[in-house]
């Protein structure tokens, strides 16, 4: 591993990565990168260290914000949350934090992370527990090895800090989610905090430098160094994730509410380009989690969903997508642990309620089309 440390300079290419990565959700990536590049300037660069350095002794703290991105947009974390969440976790269980990781890597919950490592003088952890980001708290790889969220903790502006112990995880999301909108939509929560053994077994290695890579890209750099023009991005992102584009629209219609400690929604494209005369919709749930082109099916969770700019190729989160906006769709194959029969019962389709069954996306993009652009 040669990249050790995280500094100023880094967090718009992790940003960026990881708004591509959380599918629409995880809360906005440039809040979350203008508080990270702030307590950097004021505590000094974040020491990285990689999943698999890590030892039994190790307590990881995983931190970052649950509640509707539309609220985090409009509400920004006091960086005090933060710290404040940190010594709760450690009153709450008599153990000093030793490293700090996300719970997800999708948008601003990669930077909240940085942050908190930058203002308690801890390091981060180069991995999370989704390897994207996912609308819910027992959606996590922890989950899916059979451990539970263990001592929780919920802080928010005012100062509250609310301690729990839930028996599984979906309790946990169901405290989580009901404390979440008494204080407002949005919180700052620590879960699943558990020694470096535990997360060497369960977090997904790597994806801090891979939201780094994917921002380099997006910047307009390919891994060999080349420069990139607008027009190329999405299609050099594309071929270094093994993601397929699904459509080039123009947003047509959009609905959009807070319900639940949630944003929730779906959007309507028209086709625009090669895909003109087709539709297109994105039913979301802070993620972007089902995609479908002409009725049929394009893409499904747990396999991400990024919505970009057409012309720039830069990421576009649930609560920032635009009528008349003009947009590509992508999929990115999710990781292997989310197609498991755990996984896809955690956060497939059949959870959300969708009436389809998950395909991968890849082999939904190799299936030949009929006529009229329905899957035969």
């Amino acid at each position: 591993m040669t990249w050790h440390t995280i500094t100023e300079a880094d967090i718009d290419e992790i940003a960026l990565g990881a708004a591509v990565l959380g599918t629409g959700g995880g809360g906005d990536p440039h809040v979350g990168s203008l508080i990270a590049k702030r307590l950097i300037r004021l505590h000094g660069p974040v020491a990285l260290r990689a999943v698999e350095e890590l030892t039994e002794e190790d307590f990881v703290i995983p931190i970052g914000g649950i509640g509707a991105p539309s609220v985090s947009v409009e509400r920004i974390q006091a960086e005090s949350e933060l710290l404040a969440a940190l010594r709760a976790i450690e009153r709450s269980v008599g153990r000093p934090a030793t490293a700090v990781m996300p719970i997800e890597v999708g948008g601003g919950n990669s930077m909240l992370p940085i942050a908190a490592a930058a203002v308690a003088g801890l390091p981060v952890v180069d991995g999370d527990a989704m390897g994207r980001a996912f609308p819910e708290a027992q959606m996590v790889t922890f989950h899916l090895a059979g451990y539970g969220p263990g001592t929780t903790v919920l802080v928010d502006h005012h100062g509250n800090e609310v301690v729990s112990r839930p028996v599984d995880g979906a309790w946990s999301e169901r405290l989580a989610r009901a404390v979440t909108v008494e204080m407002g939509g949005g919180a700052t929560m620590i879960d699943y905090a558990y020694d470096g053994a535990v997360v060497r077994e369960c977090a997904i290695p790597g994806t801090l430098s891979l939201a780094r890579r994917i921002g380099t890209i997006l910047r307009g750099r390919d891994a060999a160094g080349r420069e990139l023009r607008d027009d190329e991005r999405i299609e050099a992102l594309c071929a270094d994730l093994g993601a397929v584009r699904l459509f080039d629209g123009k947003v047509a219609d959009l609905q959009r509410a807070v319900d639940g400690g949630f944003t929730r929604g779906a959007a309507e494209l028209v086709g625009v380009g090669v895909d003109r005369g087709s539709g297109f919709r994105l039913d979301f749930q802070n993620e972007m989690l089902l995609g479908r082109r002409d009725g049929a099916l394009a893409a499904v969770t747990p396999d991400l969903i990024a919505v970009l700019d057409l012309a720039t190729g830069m990421p576009i989160t649930t609560e920032s997508l635009r009528y008349g906006a003009r947009v590509a769709v992508i999929a990115i194959p999710c990781h292997d642990k989310w197609r498991t029969p755990e996984g896809l019962r955690t956060a497939g389709p059949g959870h959300f309620g969708y009436d389809v069954e998950w395909v991968p996306v890849e082999d939904i993009a190799r299936a030949p089309r009929t006529t009229d652009g329905e899957a035969a």
